[in-house]
């Protein structure tokens, strides 16, 4: 689900540029043509971050092993930041 402007981004790249679009319409002085663009590209990085951290979860469900050695696939429960 990922959209060709930002087919291949990298996490860490994709949060950045979402943090400075929020930052900038935090600011107010956007006009509102400019602001509908940011809010698009927003929430496209949002579906990009969100299914980079997916992917991370399941490698990790993925590694966790038991004991034995044998694979054990177990729910990944992030701490919350509250």
């Amino acid at each position: 689900m990922e959209t060709d402007k930002h087919p291949k981004l990298a996490f860490e790249a994709a949060l950045a540029r979402l943090e400075a679009i929020v930052d900038s319409m935090e600011q107010g002085e956007v006009p509102l043509a400019e602001l509908l663009s940011k809010y698009e590209e927003g929430t496209r990085l949002l579906k990009v971050c969100e299914t980079r951290l997916k992917d991370a979860e399941l490698k990790i469900e993925k590694l966790k092993k038991q004991k034995d050695g044998s694979a054990a696939f177990e729910s990944f429960e992030p701490a919350r930041q509250e």
